[in-house]
């Protein structure tokens, strides 16, 4: 009778609760497996804040590049979306470094306010980077029919015009660096303003579609001395706006996806810090 008793008392909860050592054990390997997940979480976290501090200069670069190394091109274009997807990313760039740093703050601090102000961050540039790429997936697009209407009233109507003259160094650089004359061939030059004013001084074209600029060397359009492209500039300067659109949004995927992780180990953590009693 006694050992069918001792049995009892030392089978399921009733044993658990009759010897308070085993109890106490139970509770202290649970308290080490919740600060060992803790622990990994928060090295998880500061692995991702480094690399999320690198993706936020990348992206600034990335945007910073885009205005000043081809910025020029930008007053050839109808619309101001290429430029605002730019400064969309140097903003978020600039967003995500500075989030990063608050984001190990948060960590060394282990507070939840701490890690729901670093969570609605990452969430705010997230949502950020979502509306640069809705408008760089839209002038994509929209970015071929834009050139053809634009670009070609652009170099026949405003070419070394007064009060033009970013627009008239703007086709300059593009055609030396495409090394393309005229938005679809070097014809379309010859119903332009500028060369059927004397301004042009009998030239046939501008002198920038020489392949070697030298003054008045538009007065030969044979293509030993001009560039003939086809399709024209139109197609290069579209070429070009579309590999850094693709650039661009490559870039802000790849972000985004690492805020997607950072989100996800900031709620585990969040999680872990309210559910511990200190």
């Amino acid at each position: 009778m006694d050992q069918r008793k001792h049995t009892l008392i030392c089978t399921g909860s009733a044993c658990r609760k009759g010897d308070p050592s085993a109890g106490e054990m139970g509770s202290l390997y649970k308290d080490e497996q919740d600060n060992w997940i803790t622990v990994c979480l928060k090295y998880l976290l500061f692995v991702f804040n480094f690399l999320f501090w690198m993706g936020g200069g990348v992206v600034m670069g990335v945007g910073i590049w885009t205005l000043v190394d081809k910025g020029e091109y930008l007053s050839l274009l109808a619309s101001s979306t290429f430029a605002v997807s730019a400064y969309i990313l140097i903003l978020a760039g600039g967003l995500v470094m500075v989030t990063g740093f608050l984001g190990c703050c948060a960590v060394i601090r282990e507070q939840r306010s701490c890690l729901s102000t670093y969570f609605s961050c990452l969430l705010l540039i997230f949502l950020i980077e979502l509306v640069a790429g809705v408008l760089a997936y839209v002038y994509y697009q929209s970015l071929s029919e834009e050139l053809k209407q634009h670009l070609s009233k652009t170099m026949t109507e405003n070419y070394a015009q007064p009060g033009k003259e970013s627009i008239t160094h703007s086709v300059d650089r593009l055609q030396q660096d495409f090394k393309c004359c005229g938005s679809n061939n070097s014809f379309d030059w010859a119903h332009s303003v500028y060369i059927m004013s004397p301004k042009a001084e009998k030239r046939l074209v501008p002198d920038s579609c020489c392949k070697t600029t030298t003054p008045q060397c538009g007065k030969r359009d044979h293509p030993s001395n001009i560039y003939k492209v086809e399709g024209g500039c139109i197609t290069k300067l579209e070429q070009f706006l579309a590999d850094h659109l693709l650039i661009i949004g490559a870039v802000g995927i790849g972000v985004a996806c690492l805020q997607i992780c950072g989100m996800v180990f900031t709620c585990c953590l969040h999680r872990r810090i309210k559910l511990d009693p200190y």
